[in-house]
């Protein structure tokens, strides 16, 4: 409808996309297995959380944390709210086990993205996301732990294979290691926790309940801080920014959830060493920062790392069916 009303040459490259997305993408992603899926959806849910993480680090030389945060949040609200109505979605049906589930949820994705976004307000965002780069590594440890998920030799070794290309590409030393580096870790705890809590939610809970529960929590915790702040004027670029980190976040918490809930969390999650790719061709595309050669052989490393946990599974799923 907005494409519509935009004019008829946007809603023809909508029409264009969408038959695109139903006769291409979706097809390729139906034939795949569970844990393909999940490691597709992974990879798109870390693309988009890296561009979000570029619009607000911009937004940060203009207002506060929470206001960013604040004005993020409440624009995510309506759409999934509008999807909430029309399928009918409601928080109230849920069994109690579920809902307390989602409740850790929530606040460990407000933990989160306190944590996350303070250590990114005050370092570069390749050491904040290289910090994050052993959430792969914590996850599956978890999952083999709490979810009693199995996770083989190999896959562990794909893991930390992919973790070495990391250091490799942000080369991190103790001299930077601070307050902020210690948030940026603590981070990666509470998102342990978030993804945990997803798994062991019930398979009939709709996406969009904990979608929309994390939306409403994160604009009322944000909201709350915002108490006693002076509050800065949006110009138009900052609107920009606001409305495309607020997309970005949706897509990347809707694909979150899927992938968390789709395949085993201790293959999924080394998809997210994806993040660093995305982290590079950003910094090209925004500020002319080209990759140096350790950058490009880390890189490498953490692309073969993704590419033979792929065969790997192949490999599993084809001995499994005969």
């Amino acid at each position: 409808l907005v494409a519509l009303w935009s004019g008829p040459n946007l809603y023809w490259i909508y029409l264009t996309c969408h038959i695109i997305y139903q006769q291409f993408f979706l097809e390729l992603i139906m034939r795949l297995n569970n844990n393909m899926k999940g490691a597709a959806l992974m990879t798109g849910c870390v693309s988009a959380y890296v561009i979000n993480d570029a619009f607000m680090k911009l937004l940060f030389s203009e207002m506060a944390l929470f206001q960013a945060v604040f004005l993020r949040s409440i624009i995510t609200i309506p759409p999934v709210l509008a999807v909430a109505w029309i399928t009918k979605t409601t928080i109230l049906e849920l069994s109690k086990h579920d809902k307390h589930l989602i409740t850790v949820r929530v606040v460990a994705e407000i933990l989160t993205t306190v944590a996350f976004l303070t250590a990114l307000k005050h370092m570069p965002l390749a050491n904040v996301t290289a910090i994050l780069q052993a959430l792969p590594l914590a996850i599956t440890m978890a999952a083999a732990l709490f979810l009693s998920e199995p996770v083989g030799w190999r896959r562990w070794t794909a893991i930390l294979a992919g973790f070495v290309g990391v250091l490799i590409v942000v080369r991190p030393g103790l001299d930077g290691f601070n307050y902020y580096s210690l948030s940026a870790l603590s981070a990666m705890v509470f998102v342990t926790i978030r993804e945990i809590a997803t798994r062991k939610l019930t398979s009939t809970v709709p996406t969009v309940t904990v979608v929309l529960a994390t939306a409403i929590g994160s604009t009322l915790f944000a909201g709350i801080m915002l108490i006693g702040v002076e509050w800065q004027p949006v110009n138009a670029a900052s609107w920009l920014l606001i409305f495309g980190s607020a997309v970005a976040i949706l897509i990347a918490t809707l694909l979150s959830v899927m992938a968390i809930r789709t395949g085993d969390i201790g293959f999924v999650s080394p998809f997210r060493y994806t993040s660093m790719i995305g982290a590079i061709g950003l910094g090209i595309l925004m500020f002319g920062d080209w990759p140096d050669q350790p950058t490009l052989i880390g890189t490498f490393i953490i692309v073969v790392t993704g590419v033979y946990s792929f065969h790997r599974e192949q490999a599993l799923s084809k001995k499994v069916i005969s």
